[in-house]
C-alpha cells in the first residue's frame, strides 16, 4: 500500500532548455521577468525582450549545441527529486521552474489534486537576490494564492552540512591544492541592482569567507582563493572583478573555478565555465584550468536539505 504523503517539497530554479524551442520560450520568459528587466512597463518590457530574445537565441542555441542540445539541470534536478524522495519520508517531492516547464502553476495544480495543505518551498539559489529567489517565489505564490500552508526556506549559505558538501565537491576535483588558485565563480549581476538593496554580493562574500575558513581549519590551503562574477552582457557597469579579468592574473598558473551560486549544473556550469571560460585560459596561457561541478544530487547534499528543512 503506498503512503499518502502529507507535505509536499517544492524545489524552486530557473529552469533550463530541453531544445530550440524552449531556449526561446527561457530567454522571453527571462526577460520579461520584471526582476531581470526593471521597466516598469509591461509593454515596454515585452518589446524589449523579443528584441533581446531575437538577436540572442540563434548564438545561444550554438552553445546548447556544444553540451548535446539541453540544459543539464532538467536531468540533474530530476535525479535530486528521486534521491530526495527515497530520503523523506511521507514527503511529496516536485519542481517548479521559473522560465521552462514544469512551471509553478502545474506545480499547484499538482498538489491539489494530491490533496496536500503543507508545502515548503525551497528555492535552489544559496544566497538571496531579487533575481532569482523573490522571482521564484512570487511567481509560485500568484498560482498558490492561499491554498496552502506555506513554509519558505530561507537563503542557506550558511548551513554547515551544505559546506561540507562544498568542500567535498572541491577536495574530489584535484589533489595538489598548493599548486592551484581557486576562484568562486558567482553568476554577475548589474551593479544597478545591488545598489537598489540587493543583498546577493553581501550574502556571497559571505559565504567566500565561511568556505574559505573551513579550508584553513581541514589544512587545504590553496596558492590564493578569491571571487569573481561570471555572465555579464550588455553596456551597464555589473558587479567586479569579472571571471575573464580575473583569469589574466593567473598565466603560467594553476586555476581551480568553483560555481558558488549555483547547486545543479546548468548551461552556464557546463559551457560558460567549463568551455567558454577553459578557451580564454588557454588564450591566456593558465597551465591547468579545472571547473567542480556543483553539489547536485551528492548525498552530503540530500543530508543538507534534511537539515535546512527540518523534514526527516
Amino acid at each position: 500500500m503506498i503512503e499518502k504523503c502529507e507535505k509536499a517539497l517544492v524545489l524552486l530554479n530557473m529552469g533550463g532548455a530541453r531544445n530550440k524551442a524552449e531556449l526561446e520560450m527561457f530567454l522571453t520568459n527571462m526577460f520579461n521577468d520584471k526582476n531581470i528587466i526593471t521597466i516598469k512597463s509591461d509593454f515596454l518590457r515585452s518589446i524589449l525582450a523579443k528584441f533581446i530574445v531575437t538577436m540572442r537565441k540563434d548564438s545561444a542555441w550554438e552553445n546548447y549545441e556544444a553540451i548535446g542540445n539541453q540544459s543539464p539541470i532538467n536531468p540533474l534536478t530530476e535525479k535530486l527529486i528521486e534521491s530526495l524522495s527515497k530520503q523523506l519520508n511521507n514527503v511529496k517531492v516536485v519542481q517548479a521552474m521559473r522560465y521552462t516547464p514544469p512551471f509553478a502553476k502545474e506545480c499547484v495544480e499538482d498538489l491539489e489534486k494530491s490533496n496536500i495543505k503543507d508545502v515548503i518551498l525551497l528555492p535552489l539559489y544559496p544566497q538571496y537576490s531579487t533575481t532569482t529567489t523573490k522571482s521564484s517565489l512570487e511567481d509560485f505564490k500568484k498560482f498558490a494564492k492561499s491554498k496552502f500552508n506555506l513554509e519558505v526556506i530561507d537563503p542557506f549559505y550558511t548551513n554547515e552540512i551544505f559546506n561540507e558538501s562544498i568542500l567535498e565537491t572541491i577536495i574530489s576535483t584535484i589533489e595538489n591544492y598548493k599548486e592551484y588558485n581557486l576562484i568562486f565563480s558567482a553568476h554577475g549581476l548589474p551593479q544597478k541592482i545591488v545598489d537598489n538593496g540587493d543583498p546577493y554580493e553581501k550574502h556571497v562574500n559571505e559565504h567566500v569567507k565561511i568556505l574559505e575558513e573551513k579550508l584553513k581549519e581541514r589544512e587545504i590551503n590553496f596558492k590564493s582563493i578569491s571571487l569573481a562574477y561570471q555572465s555579464k552582457v550588455g553596456p551597464l557597469k555589473w558587479l567586479e572583478p569579472s571571471l575573464d579579468s580575473a583569469l589574466k592574473e593567473y598565466k603560467d598558473e594553476k586555476v581551480l573555478i568553483y560555481p558558488i551560486s549555483f547547486i545543479v549544473d546548468n548551461s552556464e556550469t557546463d559551457f560558460e565555465l567549463s568551455i567558454e571560460y577553459k578557451e580564454e585560459a588557454d588564450k591566456i596561457g593558465i597551465k591547468d584550468y579545472k571547473v567542480c561541478r556543483c553539489v547536485n544530487d551528492s548525498v552530503k547534499f540530500i543530508e543538507a536539505i534534511k537539515d535546512i528543512t527540518k523534514i526527516k
